[in-house]
Formats: C-alpha cells, structure tokens, sequence
C-alpha cells in the first residue's frame, strides 16, 4: 500500500506492505535507487509475518523532488517525520549504501527513535572518501566523476555505475529495470547526494549507537569496500559483521536468500 507522507513541505513516498504485521522493518535505500530496490525482500518478508515500511529519499523515487535539503541532517529528520506519521515503534532500521549513513544519522541526531535494531547493509560510512587520517574508501576524484558525470550524462552515468553494483551476473532486463530506478531520481538530487559523500562524516553518529547492529557487506563490493564494514564494527558496541561471499554492493540481490535469513535470524535473536 503506497501513500505520502507529507514532512517539512516534501512529501515523501511510503511503501507499507502488512501494516497489520506486529514485526516492524524500515527500509532506506540507496543511491541513486527507491524503495523498489528492496523488492525480493519485499515479496518475502511480509509472508513471514513482517511489516514492511520502504521510503523514497527526497529526489528519488515517487517522493517530492524539491532543489534543496539534501543533506544527511534533512534526510534523516525526513525519516523522523515518516516514522511520527505513522507511529512506528521498536522497529528494525534498515538501510543501504547511502540509506546506511541516513540510518547512522538518524541514530545519532535523533537518539535512535523507535529503534529496536540497525542494519547496516553496505553502509557509505563513516566516509566513502578518503580523508587526512582516514585512508579507507574511495578516491575523491572519484566522486567528483560521478557528479560531473551526472550533469553531463546522467543516464551514461548511471549505465557505468550500474556495471559496477552487483558481483553474480544478472540479466539485461535487470540491468534495464535498475537504470530505470536510477532515472526516476531527479538529475540535482542525483548531484547534490554525491555532494554529500564529500562534505559529510559519520564518525560520531557511528559511535552514539546504542542498539545491537548487525552490518552485512558483500567482499566484492566496488562501490563502498569491504573494509567500511570493518570499521563499522569496531566503531559499534553490539556489532556484529557478517561478509557475504558472493556479493557486490547489491548483496540484498546478490544472495538475496542468504540475505533474507541472515535478517530473519537477527530481528528475531
């Protein structure tokens, strides 16, 4: 059941399988997709009994696309204001690539409201650049690429980045369904989010975490490396890492059964 929830203004598109579902999962997602990248979750989980709660970010799927407000303070308050609306409690927060650092700063800035349980999955944090003192991520320039790439040729760009996501190999209607998900973002929110990864870290959302976390990252991840999620887990008190063999940064497709488990198994523990 897809509805708007409206928050400072935007409104932000909410996809809510199973509200009756007494077992509730909040879903992020990441750049530059929607809550539909979650989909081989969304068709399982709820016949297990969950609520399944996926968010459009501000600029991506079917929310509100305005020219402002994208950075990691605004998106998470926009998380705030959906979770409010629909008075969700002890839930699990979910979130992927850059959905993981809205999730980290969600729980820094507002103290982990309603959460229950983090889920990291493939988490752009506590930087996707490297940084003076932090030699771990991508290069800079990369980022800058991609930005510029963006303005320039957006749908190449998306081509480029959707070669790299996924480790096992997946079909050409799949690939077209993905670039499609990339297309329904709006070209200055595609930027400006890439922007982020530049201006903004994570380390003390990271290290105000106080609720067991799970992190699941795939060792073949060329988009955010393997090695973030290691860092994660010394950063986090009750963190538990979990590598998953066969995946790129789209683990929750990679092995998506394996996935699906794994998340069962820790909401549930």
């Amino acid at each position: 059941m897809g509805y708007w929830v409206k928050v400072h203004g935007v409104n932000i598109h909410v996809e809510d399988l199973n509200p009756q579902g007494t077992k509730v999962l909040v879903f992020l997602h990441g750049w530059p997709g929607s809550h539909r990248l979650f989909e081989y979750q969304f068709n399982r989980l709820p016949q297990l009994g969950y609520r399944c709660v996926g968010l459009d970010t501000r600029g991506f799927g079917a929310s509100d696309k305005p020219f402002d407000g994208y950075d990691y303070n605004t998106l998470a308050d926009d998380v705030r204001g959906v979770v409010e609306a629909l008075d969700l409690r002890d839930f699990t927060l979910v979130g992927h690539s850059t959905g993981g650092a809205i999730a980290l700063r969600y729980m820094g800035r507002h103290r982990g409201h309603g959460v229950k349980k983090l889920v990291l999955v493939a988490a752009a944090a506590p930087s996707l650049v490297r940084r003076p003192g932090f030699p771990y991520g991508l290069e800079r320039e990369t980022v800058l690429q991609i930005i510029e790439d963006t303005y320039r040729d957006r749908p190449q760009m998306l081509r480029d980045f959707g070669s790299r996501f996924f480790f096992r190999h997946t079909s050409q209607a799949f690939q077209d369904w993905f670039f499609q998900l990339g297309l329904q973002a709006a070209g200055w929110a595609t930027a400006k989010v890439a922007q982020t990864w530049l201006d903004e870290v994570l380390f003390a959302d990271l290290a105000a975490v106080q609720v067991p976390t799970l992190i699941m990252h795939g060792v073949h991840d060329q988009i955010v490396p393997f090695q973030l999620g290691e860092i994660q887990q010394r950063m986090i008190k009750q963190a538990t890492l979990v590598p998953f063999r066969f995946s790129g940064h789209g683990v929750f497709y990679d092995q998506r059964d394996e996935f699906n488990e794994v998340l069962v198994r820790f909401t549930e523990s």
